[in-house]
């Protein structure tokens, strides 16, 4: 078997206690012990619900850190992290709002997408993906096109509690 999942992204940032503050409290996460005794300007960090040892690795490197993000200097975009309802997306949609770190929105048909940055400029989107059991030719023909997403319409159409990703990124329950 190959690569599966990834498992744990490592970011080099400007000011590591900013940080931590944006990710566990405008994202959830939340912080593992387990930056190695005496190694100064390290944080690692575990997803709500996630079953990785940690999902965000923070490494500090300073205040006059130049950093073009990925839009100035080859490099990555983002990071996609999964959430588990459209009733989440929309928490997160107002909590990044709230923070002034929400960059966009977008209905790729299958996914469901917020878009943000953090602290340091570094983008990520927040993503619900439809349940395999509901696709439909619609949700697979809109992939090939970058909508407005309206998560009103989109909770009246899935169920606002609707868990997403069933069988395509979680297994689907054998009960």
């Amino acid at each position: 078997m190959g690569i599966f999942r990834l498992n744990h992204a490592v970011l080099y940032v400007r000011n590591l206690d900013e940080s931590v503050r944006f990710y566990t409290e405008v994202l959830g996460f939340r912080v593992v012990n387990m930056t190695p005794e005496g190694f100064k300007g390290a944080a690692f960090l575990q997803a709500n619900g996630s079953t990785n040892d940690h999902d965000l690795g923070l490494f500090e490197i300073g205040a006059a850190a130049p950093s073009g993000a990925g839009k100035t200097t080859v490099g990555m975009y983002h990071l996609a992290w999964e959430v588990d309802t459209l009733s989440e997306l929309e928490r997160i949609a107002g909590a990044l709002a709230q923070a002034d770190a929400l960059v966009g929105s977008s209905d790729h048909g299958t996914t469901k997408s917020l878009y943000g940055h953090d602290p340091n400029g570094l983008e990520f989107e927040i993503v619900w993906l439809i349940p395999a059991d509901l696709l439909d030719d619609q949700a697979l023909e809109a992939r090939r096109r970058i909508g407005h997403l309206d998560i009103a319409k989109e909770k009246s159409r899935y169920g606002a509690d609707t868990e997403g990703g069933v069988g395509i990124s979680r297994v689907m329950s054998t009960r």
